[in-house]
C-alpha cells in the first residue's frame, strides 16, 4: 500500500512545483523581482502560502530556479554547435535556434534580461563559470574555422554577442517591435529572413 501512495505524492509534488514555477514566471515578468510577493505567486499557482513554502523556502529560491532553468535552455543551442559541421550552416542554425527561443520563451528571456540589468546578483557564478567556459569553447571553434578560411575573420566572442543581441531583441522589446511594424506582420518570420541574409553576408569568407 505504501508504494502507490509514494508515487501519488511524487506526482503531486512535481505538479505543484511546475505550477509554482509557472506562476512565479507570470508574477516576476509582470511585477519584477521587487514587486512580486509570495502571496501573489501562491494565489497564481492555486496554492496556500504555507504549501508553496513546502516546495520553495523563499521568493529568491523560486526566482533562482527560474533563472537557472532559463540559462540552461538559453545555452543549449550554443552547446549544439558541431565542431565537425559546416561552419556557415552551424552558425546559421545557432541564429535560428536563438530566434526560436525568443519566440517561444519571451517571458523567460525578459526575466533573464532583468537579472542582467540588475548586475546579475543571483546568476554571476553561473555567468562567470559555465557560461564563460562555453563561450570560450565555441569561440575556439569559430577561430579555427576563421583561420581555415571557411568563414570571415572577426572577433568570435563579439560575433556570439551580436547573435544574442539581434535575436533576444525580439523577445525583450516585443511590444516596440510589433508597434513599429504594425498589424499584419510576423516579427519572427521577418526577422528570420533578415538575419539569414545579414549573417550569410557577414560570414562569407
Amino acid at each position: 500500500m505504501t508504494k502507490p501512495q509514494a508515487k501519488t505524492k511524487t506526482k503531486i509534488q512535481e505538479r505543484n512545483s511546475r505550477a509554482i514555477l509557472e506562476a512565479g514566471l507570470d508574477v516576476f515578468s509582470a511585477q519584477g523581482f521587487r514587486g512580486a510577493t509570495l502571496d501573489q505567486i501562491a494565489e497564481a499557482a492555486g496554492l496556500s502560502k504555507p504549501n508553496l513554502l513546502y516546495y520553495f523556502p523563499s521568493k529568491d529560491a523560486i526566482y533562482l530556479a527560474l533563472l537557472e532553468q532559463q540559462l540552461q535552455t538559453w545555452l543549449y543551442p550554443l552547446r549544439a554547435m558541431d565542431p565537425l559541421g559546416d561552419p556557415l550552416a552551424e552558425v546559421m542554425a545557432y541564429v535560428r535556434r536563438k530566434l526560436e527561443l525568443s519566440r517561444d520563451f519571451p517571458r523567460e528571456s525578459r526575466l533573464f534580461a532583468n537579472e542582467i540589468l540588475q548586475g546579475a546578483p543571483r546568476l554571476m557564478p553561473e555567468i562567470e563559470g559555465a557560461l564563460k567556459r562555453l563561450v570560450e569553447e565555441k569561440s575556439a571553434i569559430l577561430t579555427r574555422w576563421m583561420s581555415e578560411g571557411r568563414i570571415a575573420r572577426m572577433s568570435p566572442v563579439h560575433l556570439i554577442f551580436a547573435i544574442w543581441a539581434m535575436t533576444q531583441h525580439y523577445a525583450d522589446f516585443d511590444v516596440q517591435v510589433r508597434a513599429v511594424l504594425g498589424p499584419g506582420h510576423d516579427p519572427f518570420a521577418e526577422a528570420g529572413s533578415f538575419l539569414e541574409q545579414l549573417f550569410r553576408k557577414l560570414l562569407a569568407p
